[in-house]
């Protein structure tokens, strides 16, 4: 299982002139360090080309990096919400999708928050799956993926927003707990990236958290768990520096925890986070806990 980020992160505390190698370069080590992948640029390639912020952050690891951009409808409705708006910018952002694919380029999320907008409306609708229609045409080679954020876009449902040919949906299930809903109704051949770390302040960060989210997306539709990421709900950039560094390695340390045995993960957790059918009859024994072990929910009720 991996984790990722879904938005930017925090100004890394750097001198005021640090320049953008530097922010990056911080972003991208706290994420590896974290256990994070694939890797993104933290949001600090401002004023460089998607293709180029992309090599430029691929050139200092060696980790999967992702390519991150607005889509079309997103971008459309900022401009207007017309018809042309929205399909001219799927039909320019088309043109840079092939050009990341065309540079190794090997994931490309589009985030699409104002699909959260998109409603039952039939225009809207039939607006958002021409736009990406349009979008993805033609690009072949990177992992797709959709990334709703800021909300809950279940009402448009997945005819609507995986009308186009992604190969995962992203989605933000603290802002959007209805979105819940799309994770059952998406084909199981299909990825999903649980968007279940929060980006408040104070949250409820414990793994069995994010460990119930994965496990409960990986059992829809038959996916299974090599078909399932662990994410931040949104952007951290609101948060200080250290405790977005916090929430990633909270973040890395659950899909670390996912890839253990049953038996291991178990005795690293409270079990009722991997075995909800038991805890509910009451065959449940309270985990031990160790040195490095968190605590689990129950045990701090």
């Amino acid at each position: 299982m991996f984790a990722t980020l879904l938005g930017p992160l925090p100004r890394p505390p750097l001198d005021a002139d640090a320049g953008t190698d530097d922010l990056v370069s911080a972003a991208v080590g706290a994420q590896e360090e974290a256990g994070l992948e694939p890797i993104t640029d933290g949001g600090f390639g401002v004023g460089l080309s998607p293709v180029e912020r992309w090599r430029r952050t691929a050139g200092i690891t060696d980790r999967a990096v992702k390519a991150v951009l607005e889509g079309p409808y997103t971008t459309g409705r900022a401009g207007g919400g017309a018809d042309q708006t929205i399909l001219a910018a799927a039909d320019s952002l088309n043109a840079t999708l092939r050009a990341l694919a065309a540079a190794g380029c090997p994931m490309i999320e589009i985030h699409e928050p104002l699909a959260t907008r998109v409603g039952s409306d039939e225009g809207d609708r039939a607006r958002f799956r021409e736009a990406h229609r349009r979008l993805l045409a033609g690009v072949d080679g990177p992992h797709l993926s959709l990334a709703i954020t800021g909300g809950s876009a279940d009402i448009a449902g997945t005819e609507t927003l995986l009308a186009a040919p992604y190969a995962s949906l992203a989605v933000d299930l603290i802002a959007g707990p209805d979105n819940w809903r799309l994770v059952v109704a998406t084909p199981g051949d299909r990825g999903i990236v649980c968007g279940a770390l929060s980006p408040e302040l104070g949250s409820d960060d414990s793994v069995e958290v994010l460990l119930w989210a994965a496990a409960y997306a990986a059992s829809t539709g038959e996916r299974g768990p090599a078909r399932v990421g662990l994410a931040t709900a949104s952007s951290l950039a609101a948060l200080t520096w250290e405790v977005a560094v916090a929430k990633m390695r909270r973040l890395g340390e659950a899909a670390r925890l996912a890839d253990l045995p049953p038996d291991e993960l178990r005795r690293s957790i409270d079990p009722r986070a991997v075995d909800i059918r038991s805890a509910a009859l009451g065959r449940v024994e309270p985990a031990r806990r160790t040195r490095d072990a968190p605590a689990g929910r129950g045990e701090r009720d």
